[in-house]
This record gives structure tokens, sequence and C-alpha cells, in this order.
């Protein structure tokens, strides 16, 4: 079964970590009906489940670990968004983003739950 504690897990947290990551960077080349909305808030979406990934680690031994993650990790990303990035990053505030970081922090959490239960059938049959 796969544990928190793995090296397996945490190459997996690695990996969706970078899958938000790649898509931060691509939704810049997506087009089609809905490319002003990827635009818009694709980055939010896909920021947030790349911080959720990237906080699974360090929350991985807490209760509740997954909603914990989540939680740390939208107040991670709203965070920025209320502080203009942090003053590091040019940002357009628009309320709608703080909808977009739920909706990828949620995404991300369903994902890690989907990926935990698909590893642990696998190490059950093994």
């Amino acid at each position: 079964m796969e544990t928190v504690d793995g090296v397996a897990f945490r190459v997996r947290n690695a990996v969706l970590a970078l899958v938000g990551v790649a898509g931060l960077v691509m939704k810049a080349g997506l087009g089609g009906p809905q490319a002003e909305l990827v635009h818009n808030h694709g980055g939010n979406v896909a920021g947030s489940f790349a911080v959720y990934f990237v906080m699974a680690n360090p929350c991985r031994m807490l209760r509740q670990r997954r909603l914990v993650t989540a939680a740390v990790a939208l107040a991670v990303v709203n965070l920025f968004e209320a502080t203009d990035g942090f003053g590091v990053m040019a940002n357009t505030y628009d309320p709608a983003d703080y909808v977009a970081n739920g909706v990828g922090a949620c995404l991300a959490l369903v994902v890690d739950w989907v990926v935990s239960r698909v590893a642990a059938k696998r190490a059950e049959r093994d």
C-alpha cells in the first residue's frame, strides 16, 4: 500500500505539481471557444493545483491531510491574489480568481484521492 511517508508518495506529488506548472505554462497556447475563460482563470486553476501538491509533502503526516493541504494551498494562492502577487509579480485583481483557485484546489484534492485509491488497490493485488 502507498504510504504517506514513502518515496513514491513524494515523487508522485512532485510529478503532479509539475503537471500543474505545465498547465500554467501551456494555458497561453490554448484556443477554442473557451480560450478567454482559460486565459483569464486557467492559471489560477493550474496554480492552485500545483500548490496543493507542493504542500502535500509537508502536510503528509497531519490528520485530515487532504483537507489541511487544500486549506493551506487555498490560503497561499488567495494571499497571492490579495497582495497583488506578493508585490513581486504584476497581478490583475479579479474576484472570480478566488473561485478559480477553489476549483484548482478541489480538483487537486479529487486527483489526490483517486490516485491514492488506485495505488491502494494495485498494492492489494500485488
